[in-house]
């Protein structure tokens, strides 16, 4: 197996029909592997790419049936491709795993090996690519590379311990209070070898990615000795690479600031549990597992695989997301040279996942695996994101996301304001009867839309039809579409809470609300129908979430922003939010300045005149020389 070289944004040219074709090694695995595998082959077909697809099986079947994971065969089969793409793999524990040999194979001493372990070993995979992206916004797009072969996940892990080793720790007062029978120790690895190949793989993955800060993680103030070993072989390699500015962070100011400020990272380099731990971090500030893609590379071998698992609850039900089977597809394709198609299949699943459309339960939706990836190849037929992102019955297409910034130009303005604006564009966006129930709230969010049905009451059980929450992003504006009833309730101190907790900005029920008076105490911006101490919880359930919603004439798409305040809710067009921002902050300044000069002694309607009120979104104009 050859490695390809990442390929700096410059170099990169769409393929050719006289480009050397690649062979890619297809390893569906176990689980929904060859589910999410199938629905991302038949998706990426739309590129036709020069590459030659050759099967082969790994996994928990091979083990049954043959007391090994990874057949000899695949071996061969990775010696003569280019690269491997990997569905997902079952581990289970020892004693499970001799369980559910056959049972002529039980009691003859294999050993279940993960095969995973067995690629990165045998392969000599050690450098885990791991990017991180906000596909919504855009805010950030940063990549963790964690070392594989050493660090605390070396294998010197020992219960027990000889001579050597407890005379190293027995003067620890629990040691002692323990004896070496007692004691357990793991070391952790770290050699001139493996952190001088590790960073000079993470600087020359920078350069060649537009990066121009490399983190490198660990815990030095702790691990004094290894962590000024790897500090001495940072400062020296980084003389290779004068263009790329390094730091050494805390793993634990890394993980809050992935958090807080993931945009501060361009490369982050950590030994092998710190990026185990960061790496899942970052897939869960993406979204979640169902849309993190990972490759792992070595000099001679690469396997690429999404993270997700193999889930073998999930297995035939067509539930799996495979958006991170698509972009880790799309790393492949960068690996192999090919990062013109590469970036056109993520900007396809960036499309869908933000549409909200058509997504899969992990990202609020109802879609199943199939679908999904169906969406995101229609998106590659047409770039313009048409098909894949607008539903039968002419709703309006997807658009660009709405930077935060605008959002939060929105969230200052009164709605008086925002109103003029939507005004002088033609657009209606007031939803009518939706009111303020908590007095001085003033906020706005993206659209994350709710729709309810009504169901049958005759069981008496709870539907639970709020869990949805849990997968609202942080930055949110919910909107609920219970058809205005006030029959049952939607929205209650419990959601509050974790409304706030998720960052969630506000919500605005089409519906009815109870809890008011922890609500108001909580100060979250809560709107609605109605107000009543009526439970919802046995007369409704979830119908969908990331639909249109139409309340009095006026749509709610995901991604519009909401804005509310005393004087209640307006829906913002995504595609015309930033104009609308400039227009409402004219019109506020136009009245600003009609008061001012009110104030001074001028008479209203000639303020009115001077400074511009007939057309107030053009801003206040000039004073005369009198004024």
């Amino acid at each position: 197996m050859k490695p390809a070289p990442e390929q700096p944004a410059a170099d990169r040219q769409a393929p050719k029909a006289t480009e050397q074709r690649k062979s890619v090694a297809v390893l569906p695995g176990d689980g929904v592997g060859p589910e999410v595998v199938s629905a991302a082959l038949d998706t990426v077909d739309r590129l036709g790419l020069p590459l030659d697809l050759r099967f082969g099986e790994i996994g928990w079947e091979c083990w049954r049936q043959e007391g090994d994971p990874v057949p000899e065969r695949t071996w061969k089969l990775l010696e003569e491709t280019d690269t491997c793409l990997l569905g997902a793999i079952t581990s289970k524990p020892l004693r499970e795993a001799e369980a559910e040999l056959s049972p002529e194979l039980r009691g003859t001493g294999r050993t279940f090996v993960s095969p995973v372990i067995q690629l990165r070993q045998r392969l000599g995979l050690y450098a885990n690519i791991r990017p991180v992206t906000d596909l919504d916004h855009g805010r950030f797009d940063f990549t963790v590379i964690r070392e594989n072969t050493e660090g605390l996940y070396a294998g010197y892990d020992v219960h027990g311990l000889d001579e050597a080793l407890w005379n190293t720790v027995r003067d620890h007062p629990n040691a002692e209070a323990s004896g070496p029978e007692g004691t357990s120790v793991t070391l952790r690895l770290q050699t001139r070898f493996g952190i001088d190949r590790l960073l000079r793989f993470g600087f020359a993955y920078a350069e060649a990615n537009g990066h121009r800060r490399l983190t490198v993680v660990d815990k030095p103030n702790v691990l004094r000795h290894s962590g000024h070993h790897l500090r001495e072989r940072l400062e020296s390699i980084s003389r290779e690479y004068p263009d790329v500015e390094t730091e050494i962070l805390n793993v634990d100011a890394v993980a809050l600031w992935m958090v807080r400020r993931p945009e501060r990272f361009g490369v982050v380099v950590a030994e092998n549990m710190f990026g185990d731990i960061l790496s899942d971090l970052g897939a869960g500030v993406m979204g979640g597992l169902g849309l993190a893609p990972s490759g792992n590379i070595g000099d001679h071998g690469s396997y690429f695989e999404p993270v997700h698992g193999s889930a073998p609850g999930m297995a035939g039900q067509d539930r799996a997301n495979p958006m991170a089977m698509l972009l880790t597809v799309a790393q492949m394709l960068d690996h192999l040279g090919l990062a013109v198609p590469g970036e056109d299949l993520r900007a396809a699943v960036r499309a869908v996942a933000r549409a909200r459309t058509t997504v899969t339960y992990d990202l609020g939706g109802s879609a199943g695996t199939r679908r999904v990836a169906e969406a995101v190849a229609r998106e590659l037929a047409d770039p313009r994101g048409e098909s894949a992102t607008r539903p039968a019955g002419g709703e309006r297409a997807a658009t660009a996301p709405v930077p935060m910034e605008v959002v939060d130009r929105l969230a200052v303005l009164d709605t008086a304001s925002v109103s003029d604006a939507l005004d002088s564009l033609g657009i209606a966006g007031v939803l009518p009867g939706i009111t303020a129930r908590v007095p001085g709230a003033r906020t706005a969010g993206l659209a994350y839309t709710v729709t309810y049905q009504p169901v049958d009451t005759s069981d008496g059980r709870f539907r639970n039809a709020a869990n949805y929450l849990d997968e609202v992003p942080a930055g949110s504006f919910v909107v609920v579409d219970n058809g205005g009833s006030t029959s049952c309730t939607n929205w209650g101190s419990l959601l509050t809470s974790v409304a706030r907790s998720r960052g969630v900005r506000g919500t605005a029920l089409h519906g009815s609300a109870r809890d008011i008076a922890e609500i108001r105490t909580a100060g979250y911006p809560l709107f609605s129908t109605g107000a009543t101490m009526v439970s919802g919880k046995n007369r409704v359930e979830l119908a969908a979430t990331g639909g249109e919603i139409t309340v009095g004439g006026v749509t709610v798409r995901p991604g519009d922003v909401v804005v509310a305040d005393d004087n209640g809710v307006l829906v913002v067009p995504a595609e015309r939010a930033a104009e609308v921002a400039e227009r409402a902050e004219r019109v506020e300044r136009t009245e600003s300045a009609i008061a001012d000069a009110v104030g001074t002694g001028l008479r209203l309607d000639e303020a009115r005149r001077r400074f511009g009120y007939a057309k107030p979104w053009e801003g206040p104009g000039e004073r005369s020389a009198d004024a």
